[in-house]
């Protein structure tokens, strides 16, 4: 696959985040696929451990949506800087619903083959999510 055909894929990739659809979901994400959460001890894995990182999020933000600020891409790898926005409507890492509004940057790195990704190394600011909805002091 080319850098281009991976902008490309990375495309259908905000689709599938912004609706959570599992078809797409079997489509984008290899069945080996390894996606390393900050905080988690093990990666999570497959469509079905994407779909459990979106379920959290959503679980706190159920209106949350990614936007792609910018991405680069060379040869079977994706940078990409999201902007996550949503409404603190649910309990999130203990904390419970504000309904504040977040906007939170997220910077990305994944590798894709055969157009479907397999593996995603991603950083949230969680920080400063936090400090958006209240639970840690703003600096």
């Amino acid at each position: 696959m080319t850098a281009e055909t991976n902008k490309i894929v990375m495309h259908r990739f905000l689709e599938f985040i912004n609706t959570a659809s599992e078809k797409l979901a079997q489509e984008l994400i290899s069945p080996d696929a390894i996606f390393h959460v900050p905080g988690r001890p093990e990666p999570m894995r497959g469509p079905a451990g994407y779909l459990a990182i979106i379920g959290m999020m959503r679980g706190g933000f159920p209106d949350i949506q990614w936007t792609l600020e910018e991405m680069v891409a060379e040869g079977d790898k994706v940078a990409a800087r999201f902007t996550m926005r949503g409404t603190h409507r649910g309990t999130f890492f203990g904390v419970p619903p504000t309904g504040k509004i977040i906007a939170v940057q997220a910077m990305n790195i994944y590798r894709l083959s055969g157009g479907q990704f397999v593996e995603e190394h991603g950083q949230p600011d969680m920080l400063g999510l936090l400090q958006q909805i209240g639970a840690v002091p703003a600096a």
